[in-house]
């Protein structure tokens, strides 16, 4: 899955800021937002979108209200780039499985966040 990521020019994190914002509204079309729906440190994902930017599949908005941030939505470069996302073959697999397939996936998938989820709080617990 990570390995797909690394496709049209972009890596990863630029994939899921890019969706991110595909998808964010106002006041989360910001890089606090990102970096808060991601539970990164803002640094980082302020050098992401500043990288989106640079390559014109973002741009800024205007302010959105709080002090320095800057609202950020997706260029129409941008969208057209989202149209070719390689997740989309992730999201067309599952579309075409059969619905016990789906369902046992969900609870997979809901075992493996709650696991990832109680690993990170007793990390910050005993960090």
């Amino acid at each position: 899955m990570h390995s797909i990521g690394h496709n049209g020019g972009l890596f990863p994190a630029q994939w899921s800021a890019l969706r991110y914002f595909r998808d964010a509204v106002p006041p989360h079309n910001t890089a606090v937002g990102l970096a808060r729906f991601q539970g990164l440190a803002f640094g980082p994902v302020s050098r992401t979108v500043r990288t989106l930017i640079e390559k014109g599949l973002l741009q800024k908005a205007g302010s959105a209200g709080r002090g320095r941030s800057e609202s950020v939505e997706v260029t129409k470069m941008g969208r057209a780039l989202l149209a070719a996302d390689p997740l989309l073959v992730v999201a067309h697999a599952i579309e075409v499985m059969p619905p016990h397939q789906v369902e046992s996936l969900a609870i997979a998938c809901e075992t493996i966040i709650a696991a990832v989820q109680a690993q990170r709080e007793d990390d910050h617990q005993n960090g």
